[in-house]
């Protein structure tokens, strides 16, 4: 009997981070110099650079093989700024990247991603009509998720919760209002509730 050929062992898989971290942190770096600030945690590479150069970034990624994009998505930064982040992944390598830029809250506005990632369409309106951020050049910036004629941005940090004032919160919050005598304390509000009496003048009128 002829001996069998030994079997190869299958090629090792790529850990997800492992090799493509700093080869992409030095191409960043050589790319955008001073303009970009790349860190990572947890396998995942995070760029920042500024709203000029959001667009070219995305356009970097895709060509070194994060071609995958999953969302993209605001974050509220008070007081002065939003941040705006993507997640991109590479099929080949099981590698994470975060492009992320910050917008002045005062006129946030950056150009869209759409014409780099056809999957940033809805994306970018859930992103505009939740926090108000004006994506530039994108086809139908108009609003996803909420009704006709909802006037706010939801996910806004001063957002005004008007469901507060409108049906109080149910149970104890505060020290000594469960009537066990406990002592109280002064109340603070958490940003988007409205002090008592909000929207009583206008009622009144």
């Amino acid at each position: 009997m002829s001996e069998q050929p030994p079997i190869p062992e299958p090629p090792a898989r790529p850990v997800a981070g492992a090799g493509p971290a700093t080869p992409v942190r030095d191409a960043l770096l050589a790319r955008y110099g001073e303009r970009v600030q790349v860190s990572e945690s947890f396998g995942e590479i995070t760029a920042d650079v500024p709203p000029g150069d959001w667009t070219d970034l995305l356009e970097f990624a895709r060509d070194r093989g994060y071609v995958f994009f999953d969302w993209l998505t605001g974050v509220d930064e008070p007081p002065d700024a939003f941040s705006v982040v993507a997640h991109l992944y590479d099929p080949v390598t099981r590698a994470h990247l975060l492009p992320r830029t910050r917008v002045p809250r005062a006129d946030p506005r950056l150009p869209s991603a759409v014409g780099v990632f056809r999957g940033a369409d809805w994306h970018e309106r859930e992103t505009f009509e939740m926090f108000g951020v004006v994506f530039e050049g994108h086809p139908n910036l108009v609003p996803l998720l909420l009704p006709e004629g909802f006037e706010g941005h939801p996910l806004r940090k001063d957002f005004v919760l008007a469901a507060r004032v409108a049906k109080a919160w149910p149970g104890a919050k505060e020290p000594g209002e469960s009537g066990h005598g406990s002592p109280s304390r002064r109340k603070t509000l958490p940003p988007g509730v409205p002090a008592a009496g909000w929207g009583r003048d206008t009622e009144e009128r």
